[in-house]
């Protein structure tokens, strides 16, 4: 028996230009369609695969799975992935492998460190899975470095048709931003080694001709512009500011500190500048069907069950459901005719986005309802349940939710459904979790409702970074039934597909699979990828190496039969109705936004820009150190501090705190920090920076998932350090030594981000701030209700002091609060008719609540990442709204505010377009944040 191969350490420090192995990632197995699943029109070879079975120990296979995986998902690099050259070569030793191939054909590429004949062998596979052949030794002696050192990645094509012994294939190398310290280096290496890089050169070439033409341009309008200015001095000029003027006194609004005043709403809409942050209608959505197609839909009747009228849009949802839990295969026709992108030929079934072919594929059974926050995606889904069990019989439905919104499916299953044929429910979480329940007691209820984290703990029990054993699994508990249908509500929380909430869903067997989400892309195009993969997409997109050679990375060039064959995705399992659609006829009340800009004081314009000044000389060093190549994390944290307390300070001086700062002292002088009070509070709040932010787990480069911040002040996804740290208990950022999970790990402050009570702010000083937002409720008062939104509930805790004083009844949401206490807060303001105000944190409101008792939201800060708020604000206009509702952002004039305000309509344009794969992992999201923090501080 062979010897296992050494344990690979983690570490990111950098420090060595050194060849390493590359980190060890995790391959989770796939979901409920495996690629074995597919009736091949040829199988792999039996031979070797048993041969290579003598290779590895059978411990040892696990090992294997983590650090071989696909070519190159963690490849290095600084601000995007750059074609650098096509080699042409070929797949040799086909006749030992009965792998199916067709020309055009994506592959998959697979590093063999452990093959007993070449230890740089490269395999290649089809998108089923099944081994082709593999690269030419001396081929594979030049790229296998490449590969194990993530300076490459590698994509492939088949260039024409089998032979007898091998067959033509188009390598494409892919690598990091050629400008850069790593791009430099691997320009050169290739140079060495004789690999081409002629479409990196012939890139360069056309992108200095555009760039020369783009500073000729300039020059031009700048001359323009001067002329236009020169005349705009000699004409008379005015005009109304839209702000409120500091002038006034030491506050805008300090003639009315209890907001009673002369302030009426006239008055401040007229100060302030209506916005439609939203409106921008060329997106994803677009991706699917238009409005015309999702108009003249077909119905279906509504279940005998359902006492619920249900509005017409509604019903077509339901068919749409109905029909996707019953695909159908494609008769002989053209692409138009394809079902789940496979087209029908002669010998069986071809994959329209990686040309793979198989006489009879596995379609997926069900799809992402997406539809606007409010449009009812609960109620359709009822309707599903019951419309399925009244024609075929009752199977059980399992509905994974997070805990905040579980109590609401129980709710509103009573809300719809007839009492003479209610449906059985039962919550598998908390007391009622009984680790013995089996397939046979989950067949007496309807629907049975679990959360993400019940179901992770029980995938990994006790923390473990590695799933129970699969026999263990399947005995009992929710992984031992085959359930009639899954639904993720919220699906968006298992967009990252490498974290354990994720594996814990694939690995849940049923017949149909759903995802509820309002906000179906996040992040990136990849989101996308995670609950496509959990439907069960079949062809290869269920392999993110072809997601992102056939979608991503041709999008991002703009390609337009990517472009096309996304369309095709999107119609094929995707539902999308907004709420402004007139076919929908909601009936919605108007929804205006705007801004309303309030001045600093003396004092607070002073206090704010010697904070901006600080910034300033933070974000020079970083730079300065960063182009040297230096280690910067210490001074990027920094960076990340002083742009929290230049937020903090627009909203109240007294929440800018200098224990950050002196935790980052403390960490320049020493590797860790003693967890004391202080240290954990000051770590919490680096991590939630981190978390605003969108900061990377520097282990997996994938959003930070379940984030956790060690004693040496680095942020990582939970999963991904603590095995790390069981493996070789140090930091992989800074070699810092990391004993163990429990003594070294500091979790955020709660579910929601939301800090502790702070004893440090005087709750009684007034801020500019302040003062606008108390004018805006005085001039609300009436029948209006207004909920309240900030970052942080030591701002609110000021705000909360100030409505007591000033004799408003007021109730609060935050993530610091038990969910019985959350929900007497929801009761007060859907039943009082006194409790006119509700204080709630971002953080815990941007998800699964309806709030349409009020019908004003004032967010009192914001932040780069528009998407939480575009929640927060849907929580109240949503179906159920009956009043015309107002939105204020307050943004202080002249500050960091204002800038941000910039950087979100590009993010909703980015984000609405979802065409841009982020940038490359390991450097690319940080690139692309210091460019805002640029903006922020210009």
């Amino acid at each position: 028996m062979s010897q296992k191969r050494k344990r690979v350490e983690v570490d990111l420090t950098g420090d060595s230009d050194q060849e390493e192995a590359a980190p060890p990632q995790r391959a989770y197995r796939s979901s409920n369609i495996p690629f074995g699943g597919y009736r091949s029109i040829g199988g792999g070879s039996t031979h070797p695969a048993a041969e290579r079975s003598d290779w590895l120990a059978a411990d040892d296979v696990d090992d294997m799975n983590e650090i071989v995986g696909s070519t190159q998902d963690g490849a290095h690099g600084s601000e995007e992935l750059r074609l650098y050259g096509e080699l042409a070569s070929k797949i040799v030793g086909i006749q030992y492998y009965r792998g199916v191939a067709n020309a055009g054909e994506h592959i998959l590429i697979r590093r063999e460190p452990g093959n007993p004949y070449d230890s740089n062998a490269i395999r290649i596979d089809n998108v089923a899975g099944i081994q082709i052949g593999h690269i030419p030794r001396k081929v594979a002696e030049k790229l296998a470095r490449y590969i194990d050192n993530r300076w490459l990645r590698i994509e492939g094509q088949l260039a024409g048709e089998k032979g007898a012994f091998d067959c033509p294939v188009t390598l494409n190398l892919f690598g990091p931003n050629p400008d850069t310290h790593e791009g430099q280096q691997l320009r050169e290496r290739m140079r060495n080694d004789k690999l081409p890089i002629t479409a990196l050169t012939a890139a360069e070439k056309e992108a200095k001709k555009r760039e020369k033409e783009r500073q000729d341009a300039a020059k031009k309008r700048a001359a323009e512009e001067k002329k236009r200015l020169a005349e705009a001095r000699r004409a008379a000029a005015g005009g109304k500011g839209g702000s409120i003027p500091a002038s006034q006194g030491q506050y805008a609004n300090q003639h009315t500190p209890d907001g009673n005043g002369e302030a009426v709403m006239a008055d401040i809409l007229e100060a302030s500048q209506r916005i439609s942050p939203r409106d921008f209608r060329v997106d994803l959505e677009q991706m699917g069907m238009n409005e015309d197609d999702l108009a003249s839909m077909p119905m279906a009747s509504k279940p005998n069950s359902i006492k619920t009228d249900m509005l017409p849009y509604q019903l077509q949802a339901l068919s749409w459901l109905l029909s996707q839990e019953s695909p159908q295969l494609p008769g002989l026709g053209g692409p138009s005719d394809s079902v789940q992108l496979w087209t029908k030929s002669r010998d069986g079934y071809t994959n329209l986005a990686s040309n793979y072919s198989t006489r009879e594929p596995v379609l997926a059974s069900g799809g992402i309802l997406a539809d606007d926050m409010g449009l009812g995606k609960t109620l359709e889904m009822i309707s599903l349940i019951v419309a399925d069990a009244e024609k075929f019989g009752r199977g059980t439905t399992l509905i994974v939710a997070p805990v905040s919104v579980m109590s609401n499916w129980t709710t509103q299953v009573e809300a719809h459904v007839n009492e003479n044929s209610m449906l059985k429910v039962f919550t598998y979480h908390g007391a009622n979790k009984a680790s013995n329940m089996g397939a046979d007691d989950f067949k007496k209820y309807d629907i049975v409702l679990t959360s993400y984290q019940t179901l992770a703990s029980i995938y990994m029990p006790g923390g473990k970074n590695a799933k129970q054993p699969e026999r263990k699994l399947r005995a009992t508990g929710l992984y031992s039934m085959n359930w009639r249908r899954l639904i993720l509500d919220e699906g968006h929380c298992v967009r990252n597909p490498q974290t354990k909430g994720a594996a814990a869903v694939y690995a849940l067997r049923s017949r149909s699979r759903w995802v509820l989400t309002g906000t179906p892309i996040v992040n990136s195009l990849r989101d996308l990828y995670s609950l496509l993969k959990f439907v069960g997409i079949t062809g290869g997109l269920n392999q993110l190496e072809v997601f992102n050679s056939v979608l991503v990375r041709p999008l991002t060039n703009g390609s337009e039969s990517a472009r096309l064959l996304l369309q095709a995705t999107m119609r094929a399992f995707t539902l999308r109705r907004r709420k402004d659609m007139a076919f929908v006829d909601l009936r919605l009340p108007k929804l205006e936004e705007f801004v309303h800009r309030i001045d600093f004081t003396e004092n607070e314009q002073k206090r704010y820009e010697a904070l901006n000044v600080e910034a300033q000389g933070l974000l020079k060093d970083y730079k300065h150190l960063s182009d040297g190549g230096n280690k910067t994390l210490g001074t990027y944290n920094h960076v990340l501090e002083i742009l929290l307390r230049m937020r903090q300070c627009c909203n109240h001086w007294g929440l800018c705190k200098d224990r950050v700062s002196k935790l980052l002292a403390q960490l320049g002088d020493q590797k860790t920090v003693a967890l004391t009070d202080s240290n954990v509070k000051a770590l919490q709040t680096i991590l939630q920076v981190q978390i605003e932010s969108s900061e990377e787990c520097a282990v997996c480069l994938e959003v930070l998932h379940q984030p956790v911040i060690t004693a040496c002040g680095h942020a990582f996804g939970r999963a991904c350090i603590e095995r790390v740290i069981e493996g070789q208990q140090k930091c992989p950022m800074c070699r810092a030594p990391l004993k163990d999970v429990q003594t070294c790990l500091v979790e955020a402050a709660n579910e929601g981000g939301d800090e502790g009570a702070d004893d440090e702010v005087d709750l009684n000083q007034s801020s500019s701030k302040l003062e606008g937002l108390m004018k805006i409720l005085g001039a609300s008062k009436g029948d209006s209700k207004t909920i309240v939104f900030s970052q942080w509930t030591s701002f609110l805790d000021i705000v909360g002091t100030r409505l007591e004083s000033s004799g408003f009844k007021f109730c609060r949401l935050d993530g610091t609060m038990t969910a019985t206490k959350r929900d007497e807060a929801i009761a007060a303001l859907n039943s009082d008719p006194e409790t006119t105000i509700m204080l709630a944190s971002l953080g815990a409101c941007s998800v699964g609540l309806n709030l349409t008792a009020a019908n004003n939201v004032i967010l009192c800060d914001t932040w780069w990442a528009p998407a939480i708020e575009d929640q927060a604000v849907d929580r109240v206009h949503r179906l159920g709204q009956k009043k015309e509702t107002k939105v204020f952002r307050l943004v202080m004039n002249g500050s960091i505010e204002e800038r941000t305000l910039d950087i979100q309509a590009d993010k909703r344009k980015l984000m609405m377009m979802a065409f841009s794969e982020k940038a490359n992992k390991r450097s690319a999201p940080k690139a692309g944040r210091i460019a805002d923090i640029q903006r922020l501080l210009a």
